[in-house]
């Protein structure tokens, strides 16, 4: 995952829950990334120009009273050429809205979000433009067996439960409420897209697969690049994709989660934002970067074009480590956790990449080096 050394072309401001695939995206296009995230690891750092910690805390979310005063020192007495929103912003419109009047914003308005992550006018907007949707209601389901209960612009798989088993949730039609979504069983794909405010240019489609948690059964495990994809149903959902940024005005690198089923295709929802596949569908010679802000200028732009797989892989620390030892982190890793740190039971350690002629082959690549590699911090659990 080597970056292309900055030029001229200007700086990049970053914001996101973790900005290092974003830099690093940013370095392959050219630019310089001032980066703001909740974990300044080694690699980000390496790859920005200038990094500060985003105001916050992985718990309590982005403290959107003091984003704007960071985000000014960040910049210094650079004029960026735009600020892309990673992680971190679904739930926080208006601070989308505030960033947007102090900064050149390349990516979705707030009241895009807005629209695409509100359950009930995905579920209605669904209807209308005939995309299969699993059904969606605020009230606690009869059958709980057969539903899931999600949080309303959540993101990353965490926030994603069983209904079955949970406590009695309360009906809350307020945003950022909780609400049940039917469960759809079948393979999980995503497909990633760039808008243009009028319709969808899809970049790839990849396969996701959940690395299980006992508090967290859809946390967000890895995904990998599938080399090949049905035309016909890729001109369909590339038809859904287009009738939905039509209607809420989606711009630039966004994503959409569905699931394949029996039945077929079921679009599950959208991320209006860059997400956790950029790393394997970016191109030196194409860079998504460059695509999306130029999509979120109203300007044409170029899509890469692949002939192989490629995955990636977050690991998690099974067991809590006192201190975290000092690894010699290969090059096919990234989201390094620094040496002496604690972690606990389920926090993220490492993201790793791999790349092969299939899917499969691919996916049982980057498997295998994550099991070796795990076994360099396991003899320091306690």
């Amino acid at each position: 995952m080597h970056a292309r050394l900055p030029n001229n072309a200007g700086s990049v401001l970053i914001a996101a829950i973790s900005g290092r695939a974003l830099a690093a995206a940013a370095r392959r296009a050219g630019y310089r990334p001032l980066v703001a995230d909740f974990f300044c690891d080694t690699d980000t750092v390496a790859l920005a120009e200038r990094a500060t910690m985003l105001p916050g805390d992985l718990q309590g979310g982005i403290d959107g009273e003091r984003i704007i005063e960071t985000l000014r020192q960040l910049a210094g007495d650079d004029q960026p050429v735009a600020i892309v929103l990673g992680s971190g912003f679904e739930r926080m419109t208006e601070t989308v809205d505030e960033i947007a009047r102090h900064f050149p914003l390349a990516g979705n308005s707030g009241a895009a979000i807005r629209r695409i992550k509100d359950p009930q006018l995905l579920a209605t907007d669904c209807a209308e433009l005939g995309i299969p949707h699993p059904e969606f209601q605020w009230d606690p389901p009869p059958d709980p067996e057969n539903w899931v209960v999600k949080t309303a612009g959540g993101a990353g798989g965490a926030h994603i439960r069983r209904a079955a088993g949970e406590t009695p949730i309360l009906q809350c039609q307020a945003p950022g409420g909780r609400y049940f979504q039917r469960f759809v069983a079948g393979r999980s794909i995503s497909a990633l897209f760039v808008g243009d405010g009028q319709s969808a240019d899809i970049v790839g489609f990849s396969q996701q697969w959940a690395s299980p948690a006992p508090a967290a059964p859809y946390r967000y495990g890895g995904a990998v690049r599938l080399r090949r994809f049905d035309r016909r149903r890729a001109a369909m959902i590339r038809g859904w994709l287009s009738g939905l940024a039509r209607r809420a005005g989606l711009v630039g690198l966004c994503s959409a989660d569905l699931i394949r089923g029996p039945d077929g295709y079921k679009l599950i929802e959208i991320n209006p934002r860059p997400g956790a596949t950029l790393d394997i569908f970016d191109d030196a010679d194409a860079p998504l970067i460059e695509a999306h802000l130029r999509a979120a200028a109203g300007k044409k732009f170029r899509l890469p074009r692949f002939v192989d797989s490629m995955a990636s892989m977050v690991t998690y620390a099974a067991a809590p480590i006192a201190r975290f030892p000092s690894i010699a982190w290969p090059e096919w890793t990234a989201d390094h956790q620094s040496p002496g740190t604690r972690l606990i039971a389920g926090d993220p350690v490492c993201t790793i990449f791999a790349r092969g002629p299939s899917a499969d082959l691919t996916r049982r690549l980057i498997k295998g080096q994550a099991s070796r590699l795990q076994h360099q911090w396991e003899g320091d659990r306690t």
